[in-house]
């Protein structure tokens, strides 16, 4: 058995997303092998991450300063907004260096099962900034859920009134993606959405 500290530092490590009991053991016995190359700079990382964390006050990221990396980032393309649910969603879209803008964070989507109301995300903040100008365009890049789909509806109705082009993410196959494995609403999506050949 293993001492108190160790096994809280399991059960913690446990609760992360895509660790479970087992995997969080394996985890902790890595770093307690090996103490001064794995457990050490981990520790220091998570002390300072823990002291400089913050939340962009612009666009809702989550970073060491505020404005973060990417609001004051003068590359960055300022007239093209990128509207995300959650800051997982902004590091996925921004890793792969395709979106050359800004974006916001709306921390979470509609959902009336949830209890998640429009006052619960950032919709006024994202419409302050629209109001404010500068903004030529708007991606809603919300997943391909129900919940997703309402929470763009409802910030396309928001965002009527201004002179921006709203635009979504496209939705269908996936590159690679076999027919016979993929799910009738990602077939349906994928059909209605059809270019022409050129």
């Amino acid at each position: 058995m293993a001492s108190p500290e160790i096994e809280a530092l399991t059960q913690a490590l446990a609760r992360l997303p895509g660790l479970g009991p087992r995997s969080a053991r394996r985890a902790v016995l890595h770093l307690l092998k090996r103490r001064e190359t794995a457990l050490a700079p981990l520790l220091r990382a998570l002390e300072l991450v823990e002291q400089r964390l913050s939340n962009c006050h612009v666009c809702g990221n989550v970073d060491t300063v505020d404005p973060c990396a990417i609001c004051t980032d003068p590359r960055r393309d300022q007239r093209s907004l990128c509207v995300v649910e959650e800051v997982a969603d902004l590091w996925a879209l921004d890793r792969s260096r395709l979106f050359p803008g800004r974006y916001h964070v709306l921390g979470g989507r509609l959902s009336a099962l949830d209890g998640v109301r429009p006052e619960d995300l950032s919709v006024d903040r994202l419409v302050g900034r629209i109001a404010a100008g500068g903004i030529d365009e708007v991606v809603l890049a919300t997943n391909a859920t129900l919940e997703g789909q309402t929470t763009a509806h409802y910030i396309a109705e928001r965002l009527e009134g201004f002179p921006v082009r709203l635009t979504r993410l496209a939705h269908g196959l996936p590159v690679g993606g076999e027919l016979d494995y993929l799910d009738e609403g990602t077939l349906a999506q994928a059909l209605r959405a059809r270019l022409p050949i050129e």
